[in-house]
């Protein structure tokens, strides 16, 4: 977790990025060490978790990360907090909390209650469109014997 903290301080210390470190551990091995890079890289998923997933999964050569344990230096948002649970990841340590990212300016409670409304009444705009077609997506999946489940 001190490294977590360390890597999130550092980050803002250098410029770079906004005050967020991520640490992913199998069997007391570091695989992985991430920090925020949304602005550097002007990609709005690049927060510390996904970073270090990614890194993670491509040093294994894995898309899971089963029996890992995630540091971060605060309690993930609704995109990492997803971002884990697809992973498979065993459990996650978190520093700061939701509401001392909201007191630094890093408000995300809308995006949960965003979550709970109908979709007629989101912020932005979502319809479905040519469910007839797209559901042939699924179809072919579930046919497919080159299909890796997940």
């Amino acid at each position: 977790m001190r490294d977590a903290i360390r890597l999130a301080t550092k980050n803002v210390k250098s410029g770079k990025g906004g005050p967020f470190g991520c640490v992913i551990v199998r069997d007391g091995e570091v695989i992985a060490r991430a920090v925020n890079r949304v602005t550097a890289l002007n990609d709005p998923t690049a927060h510390a978790e996904v970073m270090a997933v990614r890194a993670a999964c491509k040093k294994l050569n894995d898309f899971q990360l089963e029996g890992c344990e995630v540091y971060t230096s605060c309690e993930p948002c609704p995109m990492c907090l997803a971002a884990l649970y697809w992973a498979r990841c065993s459990a996650i340590y978190f520093g700061n909390s939701a509401q001392d990212a909201a007191d630094a300016g890093f408000d995300d409670s809308f995006l949960y209650e965003e979550l709970k409304r109908p979709l007629q009444e989101r912020r932005i705009p979502i319809s479905r469109l040519l469910a007839e077609e797209a559901i042939e997506n699924f179809d072919v999946w579930r046919a497919s014997a080159q299909r890796v489940d997940y």
